[in-house]
């Protein structure tokens, strides 16, 4: 429980934990050896000053107690009192201390009385409410001795230099850390941005910088990205080959199917032909995916999506907007949303009888969520039933559609080109199956 408290406590981000593992033991340091000081080395030298000034106060103590009458004390007191730079007024005055006074935050004047008393039994009140002066009574067997001096005979003058330098180095140095951590965590955010970008489908310019780490992430990066780029120029050029190489003889087939007349054979052969061909456009979307010279551009998703459930209408549909939440735009490839968006309502439709669509632009995420009362799919077989050419048997009516497996993995596919996920799960409110295109903002 406390581990998991510390983890929420500590910052999150790289730049904080950072600049955390930088400026925390400065602060330690600063701690220890101030405590230090005040304990031991301050607290030292004031115990010692005070015991050197008490012999002083132990002469004019003993000279005034040798002397006949108060009278003859007095003057010695005064007489050796300003010898020794002191203000001894003997008997005491009437403003002198009648209780023990110190500021709260004066932990050298703790040690001042501690000493006297040490010293003199018959020590009387002291008063440190001035830190510039020490004023006490002591009792003599003349009467009370009111004693007076400088503050700093006692205690240090300049201690808070000690604190002020190290404090003003702390600072210096926590701020050079600060920018050195600054440059050195520049190359790795950029990196992260680069790399970020790519997740969504977007290439945004990076060159390798910084340490050597660094320089060899981003050098790794940039072959990653590179081969990626590389195998999505060949599945295009596949594509291409397709395209060419197997519609021309589908072509002559069907030229050569349709001279041949109404015979049975010749029907049969051209239904084999057209779903020859409906298979090779399902394999061509599914091998095309996001792979377009299409750029992501900022736009409304809303208008996207009336526009999408408007023509799946036209085209026979029953499928309404159900809600839509948020406002905003969102960098999207508009033809291949149309087409992942598409292929859900087409997969909803074909297994109901109904489709709702839903759109909520969130803070990070565009969630366009399509929702069906057919029979759904087992939550087991979910991830199954995204993989290229799948068909579940038991899950989805085969004789619902000519579908052949590709609809939800191209959606998939578009999916994670724009830096989400594709997510099946069950419609509360239709009971058949709920689909969630998630899109990165």
């Amino acid at each position: 429980m406390i581990s998991a408290w510390f983890k929420n406590v500590l910052p999150r981000g790289l730049y904080g934990r950072a600049a955390l593992i930088l400026i925390l033991p400065i602060v330690i340091i600063q701690l220890v050896v101030s405590i230090a000081f005040i304990q031991r080395l301050f607290e030292g030298v004031t115990r010692q000053m005070s015991r050197n000034i008490a012999q002083e106060i132990a002469l004019i103590l003993t000279e005034v107690e040798t002397q006949p009458d108060p009278a003859k004390a007095g003057s010695i007191a005064e007489s050796l009192g300003a010898a020794l730079a002191m203000n001894v007024s003997l008997p005491a005055t009437q403003g002198a201390p009648v209780a023990d006074a110190r500021i709260f935050y004066d932990l050298s004047g703790r040690v001042v009385i501690a000493t006297l008393r040490d010293a003199f039994p018959t020590l009387g009140p002291v008063d440190l409410s001035n830190l510039r002066r020490v004023r006490f009574v002591l009792g003599t067997d003349h009467g009370p001795m009111e004693i007076g001096f400088d503050r700093g005979r006692v205690s240090a003058s300049n201690p808070h230099q000690l604190l002020v330098l190290m404090l003003f180095t702390g600072l210096l140095m926590t701020l050079i850390a600060f920018l050195f951590l600054r440059n050195q965590l520049r190359p790795i955010r950029r990196l992260a941005r680069a790399a970020e970008a790519f997740g969504k489908g977007r290439i945004v310019p990076y060159k390798p910088a910084g340490a050597i780490e660094v320089r060899s992430a981003g050098n790794a990066f940039l072959d990653m990205r590179a081969r990626i780029e590389r195998q999505i120029e060949q599945r295009t050029l596949l594509l291409s080959g397709i395209s060419h190489d197997l519609r021309t003889p589908l072509t002559r087939l069907k030229l050569g199917l349709s001279m041949l007349g109404e015979d049975a054979d010749a029907v049969a052969m051209s239904r084999d032909v057209d779903d020859m061909e409906k298979l090779l456009d399902a394999f061509l979307a599914f091998v095309r995916g996001d792979a377009t010279e299409e750029e992501a551009e900022m736009q409304d998703p809303v208008p996207l999506v009336q526009g999408i459930v408007e023509d799946a209408r036209r085209s026979g549909k029953d499928v309404v907007l159900h809600a839509v939440e948020g406002a905003g735009e969102a960098p999207l490839r508009a033809g291949p949303v149309r087409r992942a968006v598409e292929n859900l309502i087409g997969n909803a439709t074909r297994y109901g009888t109904r489709a709702e669509v839903s759109l909520a632009i969130l803070d990070r995420a565009i969630r366009i969520t399509v929702e069906d009362d057919g029979p759904g799919i087992d939550q087991a077989r979910r991830e199954e039933a995204m993989r290229p050419f799948t068909r579940l048997d038991t899950a989805r009516n085969q004789d619902r559609g000519p579908g052949v497996g590709l609809g939800l993995a191209i959606s998939a596919d578009i999916a994670r080109g724009h830096g989400g996920t594709l997510r099946l799960g069950d419609s509360a409110r239709l009971g058949g199956l709920k689909a969630e295109l998630v899109l990165a903002r």
